[in-house]
């Protein structure tokens, strides 16, 4: 049996707009398949601000499938094949990253290119050489972070000239 360490969110307000989110996917009708609360730890840490990792199920017309949460929530949904998957993935304003999980990897190259998002990423999560850039697509961001693109986007370039 492996045991799940999850860390606390960085504030109570985080844990506030986290928690908005668990009651609004319960209210649009998404199904809880788990979590979907406040977490409980017992080392001492009782005050941290932690949620349950939580699953809902439902339509991607939710706003829980719409929006950012930046917590332990994930939303998966039913799709009858791969231009319905692409269309229900690119259907939100935001494009930060994304994961494609498939035994066909052409398939995953191909979903790939035709997803908006910043990063994807192909049977994995979160794996990231940070000499490459990152940052995301429409509302998710503009510029980039890490590599050699990070040096123009933190710096601003000035040419000074003198006639000797």
């Amino acid at each position: 049996q492996m045991e799940t360490m999850i860390g606390a969110q960085a504030s109570v307000e985080q844990m506030e707009k986290i928690k908005s989110y668990l009651d609004l996917g319960k209210k649009e009708g998404a199904k809880v398949l788990c979590g979907g609360g406040v977490g409980k730890v017992n080392s001492g840490l009782e005050k941290g601000n932690y949620i349950q990792p939580t699953i809902f199920e439902g339509d991607n017309s939710m706003r829980i499938f719409q929006e950012e949460i930046f917590g332990p929530v994930v939303s998966i949904m039913p799709f009858k094949n791969e231009e319905d998957v692409i269309e229900m993935a690119n259907s939100t304003r935001y494009g930060l990253a994304a994961s494609i999980f498939t035994k066909d990897i052409s398939k995953g190259h191909r979903v790939a290119a035709k997803i908006d998002s910043g990063i994807i990423w192909i049977n994995t999560w979160m794996m990231r050489d940070l000499r490459i850039p990152f940052g995301g697509m429409k509302d998710s961001g503009v510029g980039r972070e890490g590599g050699f693109k990070s040096l123009e986007f933190f710096t601003e370039p000035k040419n000074v000239c003198l006639k000797i």
